[in-house]
């Protein structure tokens, strides 16, 4: 079986030697190695692939006992469970179903779950549950209430923000820490919030691009995990940047996904380490 071993520490000498050793103890192959030293706080970063057959919790002792102070991470490498959510945008999610559907980007789909019901023939199309959950008339703490309880149902690893255009609250957000992304139709930091192509046709850009991050109790600040940009010029309508930006959102929201599930990104901070 073939695992995937993330490691944090204080940077010192050794590191790479008495966790190899550890594994070399345990019989295990090392088949990929990643590090990584962020020499402004002094923090050791290193993903490792490895096979064999261990018991997760007693690698991580043996490892622990040479390095007390070390964040270790051991999982098995498999898919991830997703539950996504929609508005009324159809591409990022029709892109996710179709990669999914040909187990391009390590995740299982549990779930679709949107605050309008105008995707459900597409998702459902692929043998997907379909949640309609209707916002209108309610307050937002009635409406995420529903909503948590389908999630919760589905115990999830991941919840991906696939063109879901309502702001989720700090309660929300806190039921899966590290465990939202979001794909934004913008350049991050650049126009936050909502209408960035109008923000960004106002003032007349050349470049306009998505970021996939992580979502936190802030708007659009979380951690970024990957961004894309394509070239423009003063011919573009707001209408036209917002066309183009389409085939971009859907590609950095896939690469994000495919780097999160396959256990390459640390969260650092507001920033991600990533090793690609």
């Amino acid at each position: 079986m073939t695992y995937h071993l993330l490691i944090e520490a204080r940077d010192r000498m050794g590191l790479i030697h008495s966790i190899s050793g550890v594994l070399y103890e345990f019989g295990l192959n090392i088949e990929q190695n990643n590090e990584f030293v962020d020499p402004g706080h002094g923090r050791f970063f290193m993903r490792t692939e490895f096979s064999g057959d261990i018991d997760e919790s007693i690698l991580a002792a043996a490892i622990s006992s040479r390095l007390p102070d070390v964040l270790i991470r051991i999982s098995p490498k498999s898919e991830k469970k997703v539950v996504v959510m929609v508005t009324k945008e159809p591409h990022c999610l029709g892109d996710l179903l179709i990669r999914a559907r040909y187990r391009e980007l390590g995740m299982d789909i549990l779930a679709v779950v949107s605050n309008h019901h105008g995707l459900r023939d597409l998702v459902e199309g692929f043998g997907v549950p379909y949640h309609h959950v209707p916002h209108e008339g309610r307050n937002r703490e009635e409406h995420e209430h529903d909503i948590l309880e389908i999630i919760k149902e589905y115990d999830p690893e991941y919840v991906v923000l696939a063109k879901y255009m309502r702001i989720l609250s700090s309660s929300f957000v806190g039921q899966f820490p590290h465990r939202i992304i979001n794909i934004h139709h913008s350049f991050l930091p650049a126009f936050i919030g909502a209408a960035p192509y109008k923000q960004a046709y106002e003032r007349g850009v050349k470049i306009i691009g998505a970021t996939a991050h992580f979502v936190n109790d802030e708007l659009d600040d979380g951690p970024i995990i990957t961004q894309g940009v394509i070239p423009i010029n003063h011919t573009f309508s707001a209408l036209d940047m917002a066309q183009a930006g389409r085939d971009v959102e859907k590609q950095v929201l896939a690469k994000a996904l495919k780097l999160v599930f396959d256990d390459r990104v640390f969260i650092f901070g507001k920033k991600t380490i990533i090793f690609e």
